[in-house]
């Protein structure tokens, strides 16, 4: 989405339900606004995120549907998520989804600043790039 809104209802959940049911990345998102100061986003997760951090955004996630497991700065931290919860992390936080339990897994974000989408940096540089990592619905 590339318009700017001064005020704007969404309804993540209808957005949600156009992701496709499978993905060529490890997750396709919607930007809702985008903004410098900040960015929202629907995204679906479609395979275990492996350890990766974001250089220069902090990170809001709502769990819409689906239910994972998530860390934050440390593996041993591993716990599940599930609808309701909130997830957050600070720009260079390294941080990871390694198992989705129940599909989808869908998340609503606030990045603030705005997340650039090749904002990625993965822990183990062979597990992916910004192309494989995430695409746009």
């Amino acid at each position: 989405m590339t318009e700017k809104y001064k005020s704007h209802r969404f309804k993540p959940g209808e957005i949600a339900k156009t992701f496709p049911d499978h993905a060529d990345t490890l997750l396709i998102d919607e930007y809702l606004t985008n903004e410098e100061e900040a960015s929202a986003r629907v995204f679906r997760v479609y395979k275990g995120t492996p350890a990766h951090f974001h250089a220069y955004s902090d990170e809001y996630l709502y769990v819409l549907s689906g239910r994972g497991t998530f860390w934050m700065e440390d593996p041993k931290e591993q716990a599940e998520f599930e609808p309701g919860d909130l997830l957050f992390f600070k720009k260079t936080v390294v941080h990871a989804l390694p198992h989705i339990i129940e599909e989808p897994v869908i998340f609503l974000s606030v990045d603030t600043p705005r997340r650039q989408p090749d904002d990625i940096i993965f822990v183990d540089p062979e597990d992916g790039s910004p192309r494989t990592f995430i695409r746009g619905l």
